[in-house]
């Protein structure tokens, strides 16, 4: 199904029946990174999913995705629906988005669920090296993409999860370029929320995994225990839900 933002076509998908929850997926991926999951969160839920713009089959929408444009898509998305409420799910850049919804609708968020995902902005370093992407991908796109997603699995399981990872550039070679850019902007751009998070007083979860390359577990997981945040972290790299799959679905089953 799709639905017009600012005349840009959003992607999105709904499952089952029950309280809504929302999974926002990260960057490179789109909302098929979700189908592991579907049907067990769906048996009592309506799952809702949605490709970001530049992302799977959802168009363009300018050339820098703000953390807040992304979250107003989902508003409007959730208005289409007819659903005032719901419990959100962010992976990664999606809890970004997830945070950034908060902060604007937090009245309209049950629980909040950050995985692989921090509230923090970007250091320095890591926007030196979001500015170093684009000039990349401006030269070589399909190099980037698979640089970029290799390195989102721990060094230790890309070879036993080869096949997933092929997949993943499979399709993320057909998102267009100026959206992946533009979604590296809106990262780089983005403000810490770490006080958002702290100050958002319904239940919150941040699920980290021991060897992710991306993030520093140890200081998320510190930081996201300072704003009362519930902390678990598992085995696996940034990529739970392919390289721990289980431990996923039974924690997200078990909060819902």
């Amino acid at each position: 199904m799709t639905f017009n933002f600012k005349n840009t076509r959003i992607h999105y998908e709904v499952f089952g029946k029950g309280p809504a929850v929302v999974l926002l997926h990260g960057f490179l991926e789109s909302s098929t990174m979700w189908k592991p999951l579907i049907s067990q969160l769906s048996e009592h839920n309506t799952v809702i999913t949605l490709d970001f713009p530049g992302h799977g089959n959802s168009g363009v929408l300018a050339q820098s995705f703000t953390m807040e444009i992304m979250a107003t898509v989902i508003a409007q998305l959730l208005l289409r629906l007819n659903i005032s409420t719901a419990t959100f799910i962010g992976h990664s850049m999606g809890g970004y988005i997830a945070l950034a919804y908060a902060e604007l609708f937090s009245e309209n968020i049950e629980k909040l669920v950050l995985l692989n995902s921090s509230p923090a902005a970007d250091s320095e370093a890591r926007k030196n090296n979001r500015n170093r992407a684009l000039k990349v991908i401006d030269k070589s796109p399909k190099a980037y993409i698979s640089m970029a997603i290799s390195n989102l699995i721990a060094e230790t399981s890309r070879e036993k999860y080869s096949a997933e990872i092929n997949q993943l550039k499979a399709e993320a070679y057909t998102f267009p370029v100026e959206g992946i850019k533009a979604a590296i902007k809106g990262m780089r751009d983005r403000k810490d929320r770490t006080e958002v998070l702290k100050n958002f007083g319904k239940e919150k979860h941040v699920l980290l995994a021991a060897d992710d390359p991306i993030l520093p577990v140890l200081e998320v997981k510190e930081l996201a225990e300072n704003c009362n945040a519930t902390v678990k972290v598992i085995a696996g790299g940034h990529m739970s839900l392919i390289e721990n799959k289980d431990s996923v679905a039974k924690y997200l089953k078990q909060l819902l």
